[in-house]
């Protein structure tokens, strides 16, 4: 009797271990492959560290706008260089094409559009089809997007030149400070839709930026050339405003996980601003306190030459061997190997700016954001530029010097580049998945 009680509990026990081919022990989910971080084409990794953020020299113009104060940054990845002239053309011509396929889907040829996903599921509204090719020449497509140019009246010897007007990048995004709010958290929300916010940018850059930051200066022949001449394809975009930098981000971000998906591939952390600590924790490579990406407190080489392209001595725009602004892979890197992270261009934040965010920032990834709002005064839509120009003075370029721009505004001497986030604590944790699975 004995033996027929245990067979017969333990019959459970063994149906429950074959289903499944489970062994009752917490091992996680099988199956998932091993994964690893790839490089951003044209960025670089960046560890983890802590730093002294602020000044590590006199505050020349005694601005009392930054202080000491220590903090860590997370590893992330950066642009070696800054945002090119051609780099952000990608952007400008992906606008203007997918302007063009929604035009030429609506009035010629549903072929330009996707209105049915792999499933067969109805896609609404439809999405557009990047593999029919635009063929501006041909009658019925040129007639079609004939609206895309300037009208008659508006153009100059007759040139057809597309309306930069119409331009325009429509994104979303998610805002997760205001979801994070504890009464953004309360139970009985509806749904996450009230947290996701839709803009409509405008891309072309402000190319008149060179005549209109300049009184009395002649730099028509810059207005003129500098965004879509071949000479300047390498040169850092200008003219580009806060909104316009993170629209950038956001495009990127779609561009590269887009394809990613598509390639049976996983998604990455977003392309973004980089926060002013990630930026001037950058700019140092390493060297802590030390005034200059390159170390200091020198500004000149061992040969005598000029080591960034700025505004040294008493206005000699020469004497460094840039002029307006310079190539991107001009001078020496710093010890992270980042171009220019002093003078060339100044480079936008994702941070607002405030004299007094260092008092309150967190000393753990400090980050100090506002959403200015159209009718916000002035002073509620500064945000924090680094780096210095090729414009700027020496203290400018110091490591630690900030200052600020208004984000609705553009100049011929900011520019921008990107960081995203590196998914995991550090790269070396990469080898520990070889022989801890």
């Amino acid at each position: 009797m004995k033996k027929l009680l245990l067979f017969v509990s333990t019959i459970p026990v063994l149906l429950w271990g074959c289903g499944g081919g489970q062994t009752g022990e917490l091992i996680g989910v099988q199956g998932r492959q091993l994964w690893y971080q790839p490089d951003p084409y044209g960025m670089l990794y960046l560890p983890m560290g802590a730093y002294h953020m602020g000044p590590s020299d006199q505050d020349v113009p005694y601005s009392q706008t930054v202080q000491a104060k220590s903090v860590s940054v997370q590893a992330f990845y950066m642009d070696q260089t800054e945002i090119t002239n051609n780099e952000y053309r990608q952007f400008v011509y992906w606008v203007r094409d997918s302007l063009a396929r929604r035009i030429l889907g609506d009035e010629v040829s549903e072929e330009f559009l996707v209105s049915e996903d792999q499933y067969g599921e109805e896609i609404d509204p439809p999405q557009l089809n990047w593999y029919e090719p635009i063929d501006w020449n041909s009658d019925e497509q040129r007639e079609a997007l004939a609206q895309m140019f300037y009208p008659d009246h508006e153009r100059f010897y007759r040139r057809k030149r597309i309306d930069t007007r119409k331009l325009n990048f429509e994104y979303y995004r998610i805002d997760l400070r205001e979801a994070a709010k504890r009464s953004s958290r309360e139970q009985g929300m509806t749904d996450r839709s009230v947290f996701i916010i839709k803009d409509i940018i405008p891309v072309y850059p402000d190319t008149l930026a060179w005549v209109h930051d300049y009184t009395y200066s002649f730099n028509e022949p810059m207005t003129r050339m500098y965004f879509w001449h071949p000479a300047y394809d390498h040169y850092p975009v200008v003219g580009i405003n806060w909104k316009q930098a993170r629209a950038f981000c956001i495009w990127r971000s779609q561009l590269l996980n887009t394809f990613l998906n598509s390639m049976g591939g996983t998604m990455v952390n977003d392309f973004r601003l980089p926060t002013e600590s990630e930026w001037e924790y950058a700019s140092r490579g390493g060297l802590k306190n030390s005034p200059y990406p390159w170390g200091g407190p020198y500004i000149r080489n061992a040969n005598g030459c000029f080591l960034a392209n700025f505004k040294p001595m008493r206005g000699n725009y020469i004497d460094d061997g840039g002029f307006h602004t310079v190539h991107v892979f001009s001078y020496s890197p710093n010890e992270y190997g980042l171009f220019n992270m002093a003078g060339n261009v100044a480079e936008w934040t994702s941070n607002a700016f405030d004299e007094s965010a260092y008092n309150f920032n967190h000393d753990l990834n400090a980050d100090y954001v506002y959403e200015a709002k159209d009718s916000d005064p002035p002073a509620m839509k500064r945000k924090v530029i680094r780096g210095g120009s090729w414009k700027d003075i020496g203290y400018y370029i110091q490591t630690g010097t900030k200052t600020y721009e208004y984000q609705d505004t553009s100049k011929c001497y900011i520019g921008f580049r990107s960081v995203m986030t590196y998914l995991g604590r550090a790269r070396e944790d990469d080898l520990t998945q070889q022989t801890h699975p």
